[in-house]
Order: structure tokens, then sequence, then C-alpha cells
């Protein structure tokens, strides 16, 4: 016995109608075109169905007992669940002040009794296309949204915010003179020689592990990561948003820095220590270049915090005239004396050993 296939499901139509006669023709020409129909005698019914399970489209009467269609299209709109369902307006009512008034609460088309069948299904398709492309654009807006989201995260990643937003805006180079800043450089003492043992995978895994917390100090302090260089630290305070505290913002956080680094080592009874450098003084910071840019730091008072780190001693962290200025009388300092410094020449340096109590 040969049977014509069904068509396939184009979609959900709730028919709303005092009329069985209404029902019946509608139910037989948008099910012959592969429409699954379902239907309702009145409004109250209408509204406890839709409710149940939404379709994708309504055919409503307007003259019903106890509840007209005027009024289940605006309870409808009014519900977060059932707003975007495109309803087109089915009545004997001819008056324009009838179509008006349903447009108005909310009705997507109107369409005159008696009615062809070929008229109908014209405006259900229409209407039933134009609610899938605005289905599909929203979700090309969620997903374009979302990767908006990703790219953001990942530039705030690579630079402070503030720059972040200038870029957006100018892809010009940026560079910004602060006439006070304060720059930390820390080094992880004797790491290369002791993580020659370890295999790469591991190697990266316990730098990822240092760096990590060393940036969560950073976030801690509202400073400034600005880069690492194998297995040291770079951070700054007083940039790019000016802050007064910014030698004070440093001290805490290197002091802090002591105190972790003596969690991680290449096994438990070699724990690393840290050289740390710190210097105060005026800079220039911006990011250059078109391609894997990064936000940087130059001037003098840059060298000479790296200096600072590179003749410092294990465990101890050093600080320039200039950074014992801004901490003195708040910090534990001790004097080191007179140093040779690398393009310098003779510098006095300090010993930050801790914060006065009280």
């Amino acid at each position: 016995m040969n049977s014509d296939p069904l068509p396939e499901l184009k979609g959900k139509i709730l028919v709303v109608d005092d009329q069985l006669n209404n029902h019946r023709l509608l139910s037989t020409i948008l099910t012959k075109q592969g429409y699954e129909v379902r239907k309702a005698l009145n409004g109250k019914m209408a509204l406890i169905g839709v409710q149940a399970d939404p379709p994708d489209l309504i055919l409503l009467d307007i003259r019903m007992p106890e509840i007209d269609g005027y009024e289940v299209c605006e309870q409808l709109k009014a519900s977060e669940q059932t707003k975007e369902i495109p309803i087109i307006f089915l009545s004997a009512l001819n008056e324009t002040l009838d179509k008006v008034k349903a447009f108005s609460v909310g009705g997507v088309d109107y369409i005159s009794k008696p009615f062809h069948p070929e008229e109908v299904l014209a405006r259900v398709e229409n209407h039933l296309t134009i609610g899938r492309l605005q289905k599909q654009l929203q979700e090309q807006n969620a997903r374009l949204h979302q990767e908006q989201e990703k790219s953001e995260r990942l530039l705030l990643n690579i630079l402070p915010e503030a720059i972040a937003q200038q870029l957006k805006q100018d892809t010009s180079p940026i560079a910004e003179q602060f006439d006070e800043a304060t720059v930390m450089f820390a080094d992880i003492v004797g790491f290369t020689p002791l993580a020659d043992g370890m295999s790469p995978h591991e190697l990266v895994n316990l730098l990822n592990q240092i760096f990590s917390t060393f940036d969560e100090l950073t976030q801690k302090h509202s400073l400034e990561k600005i880069k690492t260089i194998g297995d040291a630290y770079m951070v700054v305070g007083g940039l790019p948003r000016l802050r007064l505290d910014h030698a004070e913002a440093i001290a805490d956080m290197a002091l802090d820095l002591q105190q972790v680094i003596t969690k991680f080592g290449v096994n438990q009874k070699q724990p690393f220590q840290m050289r740390i450098g710190i210097n105060t003084g005026s800079v220039v910071a911006g990011v250059i270049g078109k391609k894997k840019f990064s936000y940087d730091l130059w001037g003098d008072a840059v060298n000479v915090a790296s200096r600072m780190e590179s003749s410092g001693v294990p465990g101890y962290i050093q600080v320039t005239a200039a950074t014992y200025e801004c901490l003195k009388g708040k910090y534990l300092l001790e004097k080191r004396g007179a140093i040779m410094v690398k393009g310098k020449g003779e510098m006095t340096t300090y010993w930050l050993k801790g914060t006065k109590k009280g």
C-alpha cells in the first residue's frame, strides 16, 4: 500500500477561534503544508496552552466570549516567556480602527474573514521566516558578544585597562611621561641551575604557579605588572593611574614576595629565594609596534631599578636613596652603604627589612 510521505514539520501554530468550522478549515490548510496545528476555542484556553507549550505563531480571532483577542494578545505580550511569539489577527471586523487596535496591542498582521487559504499560508510563512531570521540574528549577536568579551579579557591580560580603552579609540603609538613612579625587579635566585633537571613541562608548570601567585599579589596591591623576563618579574606602582603611595605599595608587595617564594622550590630542601631591587623616579610608559605589542617602561629610573636587583643579595630587598626617602618613617630600612652600580658609578643604597609596627 503506497502513501504520500508526510511533509517536514515547518512549525507549531495555535489557532484560537470560537467557531469550529474555522478550526477545521485552518487545520486542514496548515496541516497539508507541514505545520503542527493546535486549537483553542476561547481566550482562556489559549493563554493556558501557550504557557504550557509556546507555539511558533498564533492565529487569533478577536470576538470571543469572556476574553477577547485583544486582551489575549496584551497578556501574551506582557509575559517574558511569550512576548516574542508573532500573533496574526484573523477576524470578520473590517473597520480601520479595529485593525489599528490589533496592531497597537502587539499583532504583527491582520487577515480579514472570509479569508483566502493562499493568503493565510503566505502571511504565516512570511512571519515564521521573519521570526527564524530574527532568532538567527539574536544567536549571531550573542556569539559576537561572547567573542567580544573574550577579546576584551585577552586585551586586559596584555594591557592596563586605561591603555586598552585608549587603543580602541586610537591605534597610534602611546607614550606618556610619569614624573614619579616606583619600579621593582624581582629575580628568582638560582632558578636556572636548579631547574636544569626538570622536564620542560615541569619547568613551565612551576613558573606558572609562581608567577600566578605573583599576579595575585600585584592585583592585591593594585599595581601594574609589566612583564616577566625569564624567571624575573617586573612590576610598577604609580601608573598608568596616578597614586601617591606607589612606593609603599611596591614595598608591601616586595615583602610579600619574600614570604610566598619560600613555598616554592625544586624540592622541599631547596626553597627558592628572591633578589629584589626597587627604584623611584621619572619614567616613560607606553605601547609601541603593531604586532605583539605590549605595555612597557623606559628611562633611567627603570635601568637603576634593574641594577638594584642585579647588584643585590639573595633574600634581600635593595632600594635606592630616592625610594628610601619615600619609605623612611614607615618601614624598617638598613643602610647598606655605597656600592658601584654599572652605568651610574657609586650609589648609596638601603635594605628594606619590613614595616614599622603601629
